[in-house]
């Protein structure tokens, strides 16, 4: 309806986020089991406030468009989303208006799937440049567990052969995040 796609801020099946999101939606209601959405454009050397306010009016709406619609159609529940990336940004600038990768601390989140809303795990440091517990930082490892967790999946047992070596996605580490779990 126009309706659906003016929350989603769809303007026509134009490749866009929004569409991507709307159409997320609708592999979801056919049972597709994993769906990944991708926007590039965020890897801000450079002009960070421009680029920051570019992509996030492009992400901000249809994503919290795409939660509630499952959530209204009883569908969160059991979809599990993430929003996530491969590294963070430095808290400092990197010459005048861009910030460089940050290895050690980055942001990502979790909605649906016995997620607990609102809740919030792994603090950084004052400046977010690293973990504040760094003998216990929460690791990709940790995410991988507890989403495999989320999925019925135990991390530990799960092994694939690789080289000749037996191996898991959580490698030898990992824990799920036991906090966040409804």
């Amino acid at each position: 309806t126009q309706n659906t796609l003016d929350l989603y801020g769809v303007s026509g099946p134009d490749g866009s986020f929004a569409y991507n999101c709307l159409l997320a939606r609708r592999l979801a209601e056919s049972g597709v089991r994993f769906i990944h959405l991708y926007h590039r454009g965020w890897d801000h050397h450079n002009d960070l406030v421009r680029y920051m306010g570019i992509c996030s009016g492009l992400c901000d709406q249809p994503t919290a468009a795409l939660i509630k619609d499952l959530k209204q159609r009883d569908m969160l529940k059991d979809t599990l989303i993430l929003w996530t990336t491969e590294f963070g940004r430095m808290p400092s600038s990197q010459g005048s208006k861009g910030r460089d990768h940050n290895p050690f601390v980055f942001t990502n989140w979790m909605a649906g799937g016995g997620i607990r809303g609102g809740t919030t795990h792994g603090e950084s440091d004052e400046w977010g440049f690293r973990p504040a517990d760094r003998n216990n930082p929460t690791t990709c490892h940790d995410i991988h567990a507890t989403i495999m967790h989320q999925l019925g999946i135990n991390h530990e047992q799960l092994t694939v052969r690789h080289d000749g070596i037996d191996r898991r996605l959580t490698d030898v580490h990992g824990n799920v995040i036991q906090p966040i779990l409804a």
